[in-house]
């Protein structure tokens, strides 16, 4: 679709400003109809928080919708700058925001208490990209370490969505069903073969999650688990008039100094959180990288880093958002991913046609009224079959860091794992330090190296 610059094979693909690597649809990369479909259709996942920014924040549907489209926008400054990364939410770090926000008045204040986290956040992703801290860590990280945090965001992921006021309880038999058939497109064994035998499960399977949630969704509407949707047949409004004058720092004014001082705290959590998200994104793009000999797609967590703390810096200013700017969606990482890694050349060109058009898709669907009023009942679908997507994907890639590995840092990385579920992403990386230096740090290998040194001089 559309006349584009053609890569050789082997290498990257084409784009314009030097450094800046401006990539631009018709131009630099394909259309890729199936992603840009399966966004749409998948724009009930970022509608899902919708209603936590009223409960918490006080602001309507009518406006947080259009936070959420702003915020999907935001997302394609990476795809067309450079960075791979299909980027998202700092999702785990929702239920910290919420109760840190609650400590703070409602109105004003807690706008105020929300700008401040997002500034604070931005500065620090800011401060790792500039001076390669990212890319330090990615690299330099003990395996136990990159491991544990990953167990542990995989296990919080599906024990949210398990534990007793969990969203799978809301909608049971719903929500498994979509499971199901979801997971047995994008991992089973079964479904490589089935994709090689009969066109029509091929033509399924590209869309990932996008069909079984649709299953799923029909038929929680049928057996009475969700409501009938209500459609609404215009375009969605964009008061940003009204955001403008009503939510940005220069409606509520900058927020006291004590403010920051609190978010800070927080602001180092949320980004511990989203560490797992850049190891994650590293894993599962350098895998892609491996299986797709004919494209080079270059991850640097650098770049990375720096764009979501201007995508967060931005909405500090303008649109404080509850969920946060992080480095990447896993669920939308290994859908695009997934389906670039199965298919050839002659079926998915380019990375950079199905990284893009999945969220040029979920945009501009999501200003669409009647897609907007028709997926709005299925919102705990969507959010459901994202966190459990996480949760395999985070545990499968902690056994891969892990499978050639000694039983020390495998025991390591359990215990890191299970003290971030329990206590969290600041306790988590405080533990597994502490043992990687009493357990993994060989102080006596450090002390003769010392000793052999003073003997030559």
């Amino acid at each position: 679709m559309g006349i584009y610059k053609r890569r050789q094979d082997g290498h990257e693909q084409p784009s314009m400003l030097g450094p800046l690597q401006l990539r631009l649809p018709f131009i630099h990369y394909k259309i890729e109809l199936p992603d840009w479909i399966q966004g749409a259709i998948l724009s009930v996942v970022p509608m899902s928080i919708t209603a936590i920014m009223l409960e918490v924040l006080g602001i309507p549907f009518e406006l947080a919708i259009v936070f959420v489209i702003i915020n999907n926008f935001l997302y394609l400054l990476h795809t067309h700058f450079g960075d791979p990364s299909v980027v998202g939410w700092i999702t785990a770090g929702i239920p910290l925001y919420v109760a840190f926000l609650s400590g703070f008045p409602e109105g004003e204040a807690r706008i105020q208490a929300l700008i401040a986290l997002q500034a604070m956040l931005a500065l620090i992703f800011l401060i790792m990209g500039l001076f390669k801290g990212a890319d330090y860590l990615v690299n330099k990280v003990p395996l136990s370490l990159k491991a544990g945090i990953l167990i542990g965001a995989g296990f919080a992921a599906v024990f949210g969505e398990f534990q007793t006021d969990g969203r799978v309880w809301s909608m049971p038999i719903t929500i498994l069903v979509g499971a199901g058939l979801g997971f047995f497109m994008m991992f089973s064994k079964s479904a490589g073969p089935l994709r090689e035998r009969y066109s029509l499960f091929r033509f399924v399977a590209q869309y990932g999650i996008a069909i079984p949630f649709a299953i799923a969704y029909l038929f929680g509407i049928l057996i009475g688990e969700v409501a009938k949707p209500s459609l609404t047949w215009s375009f969605v409004a964009l008061p940003l008039g009204e955001i403008f004058s009503s939510y940005s720092i220069f409606a509520v004014g900058v927020p006291p100094v004590e403010y920051f001082m609190q978010a800070l705290p927080l602001a180092v959590a949320a980004y511990i959180i989203a560490f797992g998200d850049v190891l994650v994104a590293s894993s599962l793009l350098k895998r892609a990288d491996e299986v797709r000999k004919d494209e080079k797609v270059k991850f640097s967590p650098s770049r990375n880093s720096i764009i979501v703390s201007i995508r967060n810096g931005l909405q500090a200013i303008f649109m404080p958002f509850l969920g946060m700017s992080g480095p990447q969606w896993t669920a939308g990482q290994a859908l695009v991913t997934t389906r670039y890694m199965n298919n050839s050349r002659n079926v998915v060109d380019s990375y950079w046609g199905g990284a893009t058009g999945i969220y040029w898709g979920m945009s501009f669907a999501l200003l669409l009224g009647p897609i907007v009023s028709l997926f709005q009942p299925g919102v705990a679908i969507g959010m459901t079959l994202t966190m459990l997507i996480q949760g395999y994907l985070c545990g499968y890639l902690a056994m891969e860091l892990l499978k050639e590995t000694s039983t020390l840092e495998k025991g390591i990385a359990v215990i890191i794992g299970a003290v971030l579920v329990a206590k969290g992403a600041t306790w988590g990386l405080g533990v597994g330090l502490v043992l990687w230096l009493l357990l993994e740090f060989d102080w006596t290998k450090r002390k003769s190296e010392e000793k052999d040194e003073s003997v030559s001089a």
